[in-house]
């Protein structure tokens, strides 16, 4: 089992919180002295405070610059789908 603690700032990891649980993709935001600020990316963005001893049942993956950008690619692509040409 891990933890919060063992993320770095400004990193994305893939993550699994329960054992039966849905991967997230996480992306740290500030580090204090007993918590951490992330962002949670899903259908939309959520940003939460985690305890840093709060557990991580398994750190799958930690992206690369060049997966980042591939998924940031994929990822913001598909908000202006929802707009109709002229509308903001």
């Amino acid at each position: 089992m891990y933890s919060y603690s063992l993320l770095e700032t400004s990193c994305y990891y893939l993550i699994q919180e329960k054992a039966e649980g849905p991967i997230s993709l996480i992306r740290v935001n500030l580090d204090t002295d007993y918590c951490m600020f992330v962002t949670r990316f899903g259908e939309t963005e959520q940003t939460e405070w985690k305890k840093k001893s709060d557990p991580i049942h398994e750190i799958l993956e930690l992206l690369g610059e060049e997966k980042v950008k591939e998924w940031q690619s994929s990822y913001y692509s598909n908000e202006d789908a929802y707009y109709e040409d002229g509308e903001e």
